[in-house]
């Protein structure tokens, strides 16, 4: 069966399977079952291979308006939009889309988050002296370079300076 985009399995209850669903986690999927049960009278522990066509349609209108079924507010991925001011939950590729433009547009309003995101270090307030490293060279490298002075001293020892040649 095929909910708001997604492959599920059919021996899967309808509780268990909106999880897979990107952007709907254990405690949001627990609210939208109690509304579809409410609203659309589909058992909680219902299969979703057992689901006619109809049925899976006003799930996914369902999904589409969370707001209007009596989803609470916190539950939503996208609380008072900015454009809008409403509560909207994205889910699929909306979700991703919608990441996406808020990250780009925090980077094109300059904010903290924005700038932090550009410079690709952590926005979350995370320590970063230590953790978080990328690249190939990670670690202090101070006995490196005090090893390469050392060395560096030893062969200026070991070669005699040049003197002035005779007349």
């Amino acid at each position: 069966m095929r909910i708001a985009g997604k492959d599920m399995k059919g021996q899967q209850q309808l509780v268990d399977a909106l999880t897979k669903i990107r952007g709907i986690g254990y405690n949001i999927s627990r609210s939208i079952v109690k509304a579809i049960e409410r609203d659309l009278g589909i058992a909680r522990t219902a299969k979703v291979g057992a689901l006619t066509e109809a049925q899976i349609t006003a799930i996914e209108d369902l999904l589409k308006n969370l707001s209007k079924h009596g989803i609470a507010s916190f539950l939503v991925n996208h609380a008072r939009d900015d454009d809008t001011g409403e509560n909207k939950h994205f889910i699929q590729s909306d979700l991703q889309f919608t990441v996406r433009q808020d990250v780009e547009k925090e980077k094109t309003l300059r904010t903290w988050i924005g700038w932090r995101t550009s410079l690709g270090q952590k926005t979350r307030g995370q320590h970063n002296r230590t953790t978080g490293r990328s690249g190939i060279t990670v670690g202090v490298l101070k006995k490196a370079v005090k090893d390469q002075k050392a060395a560096a001293a030893k062969t200026a020892q070991a070669t005699p300076a040049p003197t002035a040649a005779k007349k």
